[in-house]
């Protein structure tokens, strides 16, 4: 198994960061110009969302595909498919010129990348000790939002000044170059153990996760957060550049360096688990988000800066947790219930924007939070249950 402070730890982890860092900044490329194409496209904000929507709808549908693909051929080599396809589609994506088209190619991008989240916690998982897992979890999740960062930074600023064709041909581009550099440095993994299940095994596998209270609460957990603070995200962008901000695109865009509060968080959860409670730990990142989101109430940029800090530090908190408490408690299908995971979680923050996006339509910032207390009280409700379900014994499916 691979150990902390080992070249192999180093090379490897690192393997894995910039392809999650490639991936989020595919994934995540649209959502601040989400405002400037709504005005292109002359359409609403909830109808301009699809094209974030349907990416991170198909990310969730096909994940749990390419998890049972993985358990069958690997993890690695569903990565290297996954990091060699975002750069095509992307090319693909330069041509398009309608909505219609532009959201269907998203569509594509959303199962291009789903490779790629669906397996790479599975092979830390198997490859690296019970130590390391818990610390590469941490920094994989930290790359994850330095990646959501430079993508949403680039998208804005980049977006602006060429327009999104530009902003996505030089994305591709630069997927392709650090695909290669992740195949060149990722190894062969030493304890995958293939499982060439027929699919009512795994069908089983799923439904045997999803009865044990012990993994399923944490993945609605998962879920509700993310809902909650990808859209709050998005709502803000709309928030800025409307009055009484009226902030050009790609200054609104700068909201999103917020998230290295979560990058921060994110390493520190790990430090959590191993010394405190990582249930408590779900908890208290919600607290914080929600403190984050109620002093968004304050009109002024500084409380909105302070607000989005917040929000993102408990937000990728709680992820992290919930993430890590997933793939422990499952002994074994991780791939796959790592992977349902994903599905509640991308699930949830696609759904979550039509219903925040369609509250700050029609009511403003203030009916946002009122939508947005409403998701946290029931986030809040599930880690009570939550924390009674660890005291039963969990079922593994066979």
């Amino acid at each position: 198994m691979i150990e902390t402070n080992t070249l192999a730890y180093k090379k490897t982890s690192f393997a894995l960061a910039l392809g999650s860092f490639i991936v989020f900044c595919n994934l995540y490329l649209f959502q601040p110009m989400l405002p400037l194409m709504a005005t292109e496209f002359s359409v609403s904000a909830t109808q301009i969302n699809w094209v974030l929507a349907a990416t991170t709808l198909m990310l969730a549908v096909c994940l749990i595909p390419w998890a049972i693909a993985s358990e069958i051929v690997g993890r690695r080599i569903i990565m290297v498919i996954s990091l060699l396809l975002m750069p095509i589609v992307g090319l693909a994506m330069v041509f398009t010129q309608d909505l219609f088209t532009l959201t269907l190619a998203r569509a594509v991008m959303g199962i291009s990348v789903a490779g790629y989240v669906a397996v790479a916690v599975a092979y830390m998982a198997e490859e690296f000790s019970p130590k390391a897992l818990m610390l590469a979890v941490g920094g994989y999740i930290s790359a994850n939002s330095l990646g959501g960062i430079a993508g949403r930074l680039y998208g804005g600023i980049i977006g602006e000044q060429l327009g999104w064709h530009g902003a996505v041909l030089g994305m591709a581009v630069m997927s392709l170059l650090g695909a290669i550099v992740v195949i060149k440095l990722l190894p062969p993994q030493q304890h995958f153990i293939p499982h060439n299940h027929q699919l009512h095994v795994h069908g089983r596998q799923l439904l045997a996760h999803l009865k044990q209270p012990v993994l399923w609460l944490a993945m609605l957990i998962g879920g509700l957060n993310f809902a909650l603070f990808i859209n709050l995200y998005s709502v803000t962008g709309f928030r800025l550049v409307a009055a009484p901000f009226n902030l050009p695109l790609s200054w609104a865009s700068l909201i999103f360096l917020c998230y290295l509060s979560g990058t921060i968080t994110s390493r520190l959860s790990g430090r959590w688990a191993s010394k405190f409670n990582p249930l408590s730990g779900m908890i208290l990142g919600g607290v914080l988000s929600l403190i984050g989101m109620w002093l968004g109430l304050i009109e002024s940029r500084f409380t909105i800066l302070i607000s989005l800090l917040l929000l993102s530090s408990g937000a990728f908190f709680t992820h992290s947790l919930a993430y890590a408490w997933v793939s422990h408690h499952a002994k074994v299908a991780k791939a796959t219930a790592t992977a349902l995971y994903l599905v509640h979680y991308y699930v949830g923050g696609s759904l979550g924007g039509f219903l925040l996006i369609y509250c700050w339509q029609h009511g403003g910032w203030d009916t946002v939070v009122a939508g947005g207390t409403i998701l946290y009280a029931i986030m809040f409700i599930l880690c009570g249950y939550l924390i009674k379900a660890k005291q039963q014994p969990v079922l593994q499916p066979d």
